[in-house]
């Protein structure tokens, strides 16, 4: 695609015209004021409303899309930008030279450089334009009641869930460090109330689609008359402008400016730690004024440190509702337990530790740092049970392997990390073995910890690490889980 400025105005030009550019070119990008009698198209409005779009995502012809930015409607920015001569994505954020490849443009007849980090939400080039929305958005209706929800909270939860509703009435950062098991989702549900009362766009983000599928049914059962967008990877919801959006941050990318706040959850978790573009993509779905709520049982080093030095504002729910201690993993040297599963025999207190769980029927977890140990595993211990499974994030299997360990057809399901969030067994014991490897950071205990002891009728859990030496993120793991018990004691929220 090149453009001409004519006249003050932006011009799409499908031919390679003389004197057209592409829209990296350009010095600036004229705004043309807001013609209030034309007439524009209200589903271009749906499409377009705080999003930031590839013409390749509009079904609309150029020239519908010319007259609407002609009066003011439609804003043009460039997708591809530059610092001196260093390229950077508009859309992503990304900088470093190593994103960015070129190809041979059909589109400006020119060799154009592209972005590979955002590829997947279409290809984004020097001559690519994000096209959005500038004029009025569409007018959403409320029911008279917003929630139905009508269950408790408890101290712990009420506490963090009205700075949940200051924070998103009065533009706020929020951060709230709940443990494992607190109820995070219930904590929402004033806030959320409180904020489409307010005529509020809000949205939830998480870094996983599995957590957009689990969380989608439940808010929609809490805010039964309220339109609620689900958007991941392939959703038919992409398009939907609504007042509450369910998301994953990869989604945020096509957003711009959208919402009053944001609710991040899981802002611990992988992709989103490690991935500049999510957290980029996050700032960039916000409103100028607007507010975000933070969601974490594990927040890193760096924000723990802001959160007691009075740098971050946070509010902790340090127990669960059934009001119970948190299980304390308990440290259990096993020796070189990888050369002892090299001649097919498991460390004989790892080895006791399982049996004893299978003769009580009770169920375990067990968790593994690397795939090929864990399947090293599985023959030795089908051999005291032969319905035992192992699971990773690859396994074909994975979702019927979670529902028979859920429906107690599996006694201990062998795991990697890709079990350490996200789901819940009512009664299990939880096992680390080879807990001093570096996968195991100190999040990623305290989640895996976490698994045990978190329902109301069976709250007391097991959990051992089995280790060849400690390390520190086992250490601080363990203190993070102390100082969370010794808080909801201390603020009368654990029954001692």
């Amino acid at each position: 695609m090149r453009f001409r400025l004519v006249n003050g105005r932006l011009m799409f030009e499908k031919n390679f015209l003389e004197g057209s550019q592409k829209i990296s070119q350009l010095t600036e990008i004229p705004q043309p004021p807001l013609n209030p009698s034309f007439q524009f198209n209200s589903e271009l409005q749906h499409y377009l409303s705080g999003k930031q779009l590839l013409l390749d995502d509009l079904p609309y012809l150029l020239d519908e899309i010319q007259a609407h930015y002609d009066n003011g409607f439609i804003t043009i920015r460039k997708g591809i930008d530059y610092e001196g001569k260093k390229p950077f994505c508009v859309r992503c954020g990304k900088k470093d030279l190593q994103w960015f490849g070129t190809y041979p443009c059909a589109r400006c007849g020119d060799t154009c450089i592209y972005c590979r980090k955002c590829l997947m939400m279409g290809r984004i080039s020097e001559c690519t334009p994000l096209i959005g929305w500038n004029g009025p958005v569409p007018d959403t209706t409320l029911p008279p009641k917003v929630m139905a929800w009508q269950g408790t909270l408890s101290e712990g939860q009420k506490e963090a869930s009205d700075r949940v509703s200051y924070a998103i009435l009065h533009n706020k950062e929020w951060l709230i460090w709940a443990v494992c098991g607190a109820g995070k989702t219930e904590v929402l549900f004033a806030g959320i109330e409180a904020g489409l009362a307010a005529n509020k766009r809000l949205c939830i983000a998480t870094p996983r689609t599995d957590v957009v599928l689990e969380l989608t049914p439940r808010l929609k059962a809490a805010f039964p008359d309220i339109e609620i967008a689900s958007l991941y990877g392939g959703s038919e919801d992409r398009h939907k402008f609504v007042p509450l959006t369910i998301a994953t941050t990869h989604q945020l990318l096509r957003f711009y400016r959208a919402f009053d706040a944001i609710i991040l959850d899981e802002v611990d978790a992988f992709p989103y730690t490690v991935d500049e573009s999510l957290q980029h993509a996050a700032i960039q779905a916000r409103k100028p004024e607007s507010a975000m709520v933070y969601l974490t049982a594990t927040p890193n080093a760096k924000w723990q440190k802001e959160c007691f030095s009075g740098k971050r504002a946070f509010t902790t729910i340090p127990a669960r509702f059934h009001r119970r201690p948190l299980p304390v993993p308990e440290f259990e040297w096993c020796g070189n337990w990888q050369k002892q599963l090299q001649k097919n025999k498991l460390p004989p207190n790892v080895h006791k530790w399982i049996k004893k769980r299978l003769d009580n029927g009770k169920q375990a977890l067990v968790f593994f740092p690397h795939i090929p140990l864990m399947e090293n595993a599985l023959p030795i211990l089908r051999q005291l049970a032969p319905n035992i499974e192992a699971v990773h994030a690859e396994d074909p299997e994975r979702k019927a392997k979670v529902q028979k360990m859920r429906s107690k057809e599996i006694p201990l399901l062998l795991t990697t990390t890709i079990l350490e969030r996200g789901v819940t067994f009512p009664n299990i014991d939880v096992a680390v073995l080879g807990s001093e490897d570096d996968i195991f950071i100190e999040s990623a205990l305290v989640q895996i910890a976490g698994r045990a002891g978190r329902s109301k009728d069976h709250p007391d859990g097991v959990v051992t690490f089995f280790h060849y030496g400690k390390t520190e993120a086992m250490l601080k793991a363990r203190r993070q889980i102390v100082l969370m018990n010794r808080e909801g004691v201390k603020r009368g929220l654990i029954d001692v």
